[in-house]
């Protein structure tokens, strides 16, 4: 069984390297999986070590890709709020 605390903060961490994607498109993406996949390890019934092993895999993938975006700088687009 997986304890709830373990859960919380995997989610968080997929949230807090979500956030550093410079790119709105890549942010927005990732934020939106994350919320789906984790909507879904809570309502699974199941054995969730499985489930929970798959987003660890899948929050070293994001840690390594949100370094790279942060490599490479893009214009805002006209949908992101500009900073004064």
């Amino acid at each position: 069984m997986v304890s709830k605390p373990e859960v919380l903060s995997l989610y968080r961490q997929f949230l807090r390297y979500s956030y550093k994607f410079e790119n709105y498109n890549f942010r927005e993406y990732f934020l939106r999986k994350a919320r789906t996949d984790f909507k879904k390890l809570k309502d699974f019934q199941g054995d969730s070590a499985e489930l929970l092993e798959k987003a660890r895999a899948d929050l070293s993938v994001l840690k390594r890709q949100s370094t790279i975006s942060q490599m490479y700088h893009f214009d805002k687009l006209v949908v992101e709020k500009v900073k004064n």
